[in-house]
């Protein structure tokens, strides 16, 4: 099974796109917004949101970054060293309570670092909603390590002791 990539696997250009998508609820919202201690009544008070310019609760911004950011480990990350910067964060367009986002993810450029075991992976993250509608951007950088240093410490996953038949 493949879980993140090596920095020979990665390839300046490529789209990974995250499946499945997530459809957001009202509960999420909620507990995104509570565990994060934002109280911010557009988020949680239907009465209060229908005297917004949207006139309904929108989803916290940072709770659809994170379910991108998230989407996106299975392809991106799930081998990083690091996660060395989040460069740049946008904002598109609002998130409902029932919409459902998709994301993927462009290869912007690739670089190893003084360590030859090791590279820098430069990302961008887009995150649409069901109609199409672009919702979210960020982009990031990864350290991930080569071929070579995963043969090297003896196996596929850092960390990961390997499955064993008994």
């Amino acid at each position: 099974m493949q879980f993140g990539r090596t920095y020979e696997e990665f390839e300046v250009g490529a789209v990974y796109k995250h499946w499945p998508g997530k459809t957001v609820t009202e509960y999420d919202d909620h507990l995104f917004c509570l565990l994060t201690m934002n109280h911010h009544p557009g988020h949680l008070d239907t009465n209060y949101a229908t005297t917004m310019v949207q006139g309904r609760n929108i989803v916290v911004g940072n709770y659809i970054y994170s379910l991108l950011l998230g989407m996106s480990v299975e392809d991106v990350s799930g081998k990083a060293i690091a996660n060395l910067e989040i460069e740049s964060l946008k904002h598109v367009a609002p998130t409902f309570h029932g919409d459902t986002i998709y994301g993927q993810t462009e290869v912007l450029d690739k670089w190893l670092t003084s360590r030859p075991d090791r590279g820098i992976v430069h990302v961008e993250t887009k995150g649409y909603k069901q109609d199409g509608t672009l919702v979210c951007v960020f982009r990031r950088k990864v350290m991930v390590p080569t071929e070579e240093h995963l043969k090297a410490h003896g196996g596929d996953q850092p960390g990961r002791p390997e499955l064993r038949e008994s």
